[in-house]
């Protein structure tokens, strides 16, 4: 079994899309405003809008990527003036990861895994 897709709920798909696709370089030639794939590989990322008003995210929801250098990401969010919640830092399980807020307040996760 593997995971298919993962869905964000939110009430401005244009605003998270865009968000999502300078995040991670995508031009999906997309602007729909119900429902947009950003990442369709072998998991996907949609955006999608169902009609139903959502007040401010409460954090119930993590979504997390692997990167090539979370050092290096790091310095463009800061770029692209992301809100940071934690800088990287190395965990005790050896993965280097930081945490951020998409548009929604959805919290984000960057993480790669430094060789020792």
């Amino acid at each position: 079994m593997k995971v298919g897709e993962v869905c964000l709920f939110t009430n401005d798909v244009v605003r998270l899309a865009n968000f999502y696709k300078e995040l991670f370089n995508i031009d999906n030639g997309s602007d729909d405003n119900v429902h947009q794939f950003i990442i369709v590989e072998e998991t996907s990322l949609t955006i999608h809008n169902d009609g139903v008003y959502r007040k401010d995210n409460l954090h119930n929801i993590c979504i997390a990527f692997t990167v090539d250098d979370v050092d290096v990401e790091y310095k463009r969010l800061q770029e692209m003036e992301v809100k940071i919640v934690a800088p990287p830092t190395v965990r005790p399980w050896g993965a280097k990861n930081m945490s951020f807020l998409d548009p929604d307040n959805n919290l984000v996760i960057f993480r790669c895994f430094p060789k020792q």
